[in-house]
């Protein structure tokens, strides 16, 4: 028990939110942006298919680890209190809930406001005689080839279906040539396939008129079944269990192992079955009973069953003034657009990245630099998600090349990237480097670049150490700090915990880098204990901090007690958030927010007032369970005063200031989004106006 003198339990499960629930308020908001005027209509349509995009990952991977926990009586009650049973149906509603309000703004909102530009998704019912006709055309030279339609019956069982494939179940009657009585059908659509299908200019009679392949194969479904009536045809899409299950301890190789895995994946357990609006009940009974999936698994959709594919929309259609303006990158101080020499400027200061405000050029300029440079003598690396062309990774392979050491610390189990690691993984022994995959147990997250330089008669390391991965299309979407640096010590830390990462031995004291999973969460908790104790005393007590998720209890507890004690707590935590502010006597101090917009917010920042002297820490670490007791992660100083001060004010404040896009989080665990009362200020924009050049 965490009983406190005025008689409030920190244990008490009132005082926690569920982190799944939480995650779907995170879904919601996404959603919010879809739904927002102020936001350019192909954005809305894009930000409507990310939360959709977001509902299957959901789905496949925390659904599919509850019901699997359930299955196996594995299920530990959170700090939450809640049973997987309770948790399953709250779930429930408030996905039906969202799913409803999603095909309602595309049916009655984005489809008519993107036909009133000029942009349609021409329906079955709509098309006239010319389409009809190239759509046939279509259908039988494109799609028929590559359809196999499964008449069911004793010897055609129901087919094994692929996680989130468009398929049909057909309704038939008749014979067929062999006699058989046919009752049923399935038919999956082809994956190689796009799912939205563009139609010539004067078969359309616009620029930019489409049909759904769903559509196609709905209207000519008859045709793969000469001779019998179709009763009926409906879509379906079955989702299943994606979170990849190794015994680490029980094999000797963790790629090949989890290449097996990802086959397998595509046909594990299903966790949801979604099916149109239209589909008779005993057909969806049916296929129900197919999966092995009970009523409550059943979702009914009005329209196409998976929303996400209307994202090639966006590409497909050049019209600029229906989307974000362009923003052309910025690069720091001292760093020009031709090459730096960034070996002499790290000799003379630190560099901070602010991305994708700022490029990230510079890293791997500093990267192939190195590989290079007759003077290097080893390049040490972490991977958590890399796509294996990228300039950083034709860097190290060329480095090895070269003679080098080179160290590649790749995690393979990186969720939905597993394949293009272990793919990376090979290119990269094939080039000579040495490739190991982090700590049996633990996945690496850290995000940290190791240079070991000869200078004169001395050994000097240079590091890159940020909140977020060395992926060439994630830099430019996501916010994340980075800092290039010659300081020794934080070079003598990296070189530690690369120690860690490819050898074995006991954790060693590091000299400035706090480290999960030993140092960090407890390095965290000293220092809200000591902003609690400041304030017991009187003075000043103040913590900011912004990142990704906020779930681990025992920072939760700690930050509460800050509360108490009258230390004033602003959380800017842009997803799952566990902590329940503005509650009287535990948590009125302590205010949060999530800020959305046109970049994913991924910095993981943290101040600390530390009685006049700031502390503030990046991380590659949320405060979560996993990342502070299950990964290995790195959370760094900004001792530059200079430029601590840009990283609480362009980190921070500017975010706390932000009535555009966020949104507020009450005590009972809803978000009310923040109004604009006085004159507008976004975030992302303020930041892109000020390190890059933004289009009006």
């Amino acid at each position: 028990m965490a009983k406190q003198p005025n008689g409030i339990d920190l244990d008490d499960s009132a005082y926690y939110i569920n982190r799944d629930l939480s995650m779907l308020e995170f879904n919601r908001r996404v959603f919010e942006l879809a739904c927002d005027p102020d936001v350019p209509l192909l954005e809305r349509l894009r930000f409507l298919c990310i939360s959709s995009a977001n509902m299957d990952e959901f789905f496949e991977v925390r659904v599919a680890i509850i019901k699997h926990r359930m299955e196996v009586n594995s299920l530990r009650t959170g700090a939450d209190g809640l049973s997987g049973h309770e948790l399953l149906m709250l779930i429930r509603d408030k996905v039906q809930r969202l799913v409803a309000d999603q095909y309602h703004l595309l049916n009655k909102v984005l489809l008519p406001a993107l036909e009133e530009e000029g942009v349609y998704v021409i329906r079955r019912g709509d098309w006239n005689e010319a389409q009809q006709r190239w759509i046939h055309r279509f259908f039988r030279d494109e799609l028929l080839p590559l359809l196999t339609p499964i008449g069911l019956d004793p010897s055609h069982p129901f087919p094994q279906l692929m996680n989130k494939v468009l398929s049909f179940i057909v309704e038939l009657d008749g014979s067929d040539a062999f006699g058989r009585n046919a009752h049923n059908g399935v038919v999956q659509a082809p994956r190689v396939l796009p799912r939205l299908i563009r139609l010539p200019d004067d078969i359309a009679g616009c620029a930019d008129g489409f049909v759904l392949l769903s559509s196609i194969i709905h209207a000519h479904v008859g045709e793969l079944f000469p001779g019998l009536r179709v009763k009926s045809c409906h879509q379906f899409r079955v989702t299943r269990n994606s979170e990849l299950i190794v015994d680490e301890d029980e094999i000797d190789d963790l790629k090949s192992a989890l290449a097996g895995e990802l086959l397998e994946r595509r046909f594990s357990q299903a966790v949801r079955l979604e099916v149109s609006t239209k589909c008779h009940e005993d057909r969806a009974a049916f296929l129900l009973q197919q999966f092995k999936l009970a009523p409550e698994d059943l979702y009914h959709v009005d329209g196409l069953v998976n929303l996400s594919r209307l994202e090639a929309i966006y590409d497909e259609v050049d019209r600029p003034d229906l989307k974000y303006p362009a923003y052309e990158q910025g690069l720091p101080e001292g760093v020009s657009g031709d090459e730096t020499d960034m070996f002499q400027l790290l000799s003379q200061r630190d560099l901070l990245l602010y991305h994708p405000f700022q490029s990230f050029k510079p890293v791997v300029d500093f990267l192939q630099q190195a590989a290079a440079d007759p003077a290097v003598l080893a390049i040490k690396q972490t991977l958590y998600r890399v796509v294996p062309d990228s300039p950083i990774v034709d860097a190290l392979a060329k480095a090895a090349r070269a003679g080098k050491q080179v160290v590649a610390v790749i995690e393979l189990r990186a969720r939905f990237n597993e394949e293009d690691n272990i793919s990376l993984a090979s290119r990269l022994s094939a080039a000579g480097v040495q490739v190991v995959y982090g700590v049996v147990g633990y996945k690496t997250h850290g995000k940290m670049l190791l240079v070991v330089r000869r200078e004169g008669r001395k050994i000097r390391r240079y590091v890159h150490l940020g909140t977020g991965n060395y992926h060439a299309i994630t830099t430019r979407y996501y916010t994340d700090f980075g800092m290039l640096s010659a300081d020794q010590d934080l070079g003598s830390d990296v070189h530690h915990l690369f120690q860690q990462l490819t050898g074995m031995g006991r954790a060693t004291r590091m000299k400035k880098i706090l480290q999960a999973p030993f140092s960090l969460r407890s390095g965290l908790i000293e220092r809200i204990n000591l902003e609690i104790a400041n304030a017991e005393q009187g003075g000043q007590a103040r913590i900011i901090a912004k990142m990704n998720g906020l779930e681990e209890p025992e920072i939760i507890k700690a930050l509460y007690r800050a509360s108490q004690a009258g230390v004033k707590i602003d959380l800017i935590v842009r997803g799952i958030c566990c902590l329940r502010p503005g509650i009287k006597g535990l948590s009125e101090n302590i205010r949060v927010r999530s800020v959305l917009g046109r970049f994913l917010e991924h910095t993981r920042i943290f101040f600390f007032h530390n009685g006049g002297e700031p502390e503030v820490l990046c991380a590659s670490a949320d405060w979560m369970v996993r990342n502070l007791l299950h990964r290995v992660e790195s959370c760094f100083p900004i001792e530059n005063k200079k430029l601590s001060r840009k990283v609480v004010h362009d980190g921070l404040r500017v975010y706390l200031d932000d009535n555009s896009g966020s949104w507020r989080l009450c005590s009972d665990g809803s978000y009310q989004r923040v109004k604009m009362r006085a004159a507008r200020k976004c975030a992302q924009e303020q930041l892109m106006r000020k390190f890059g050049r933004l289009s009006e």
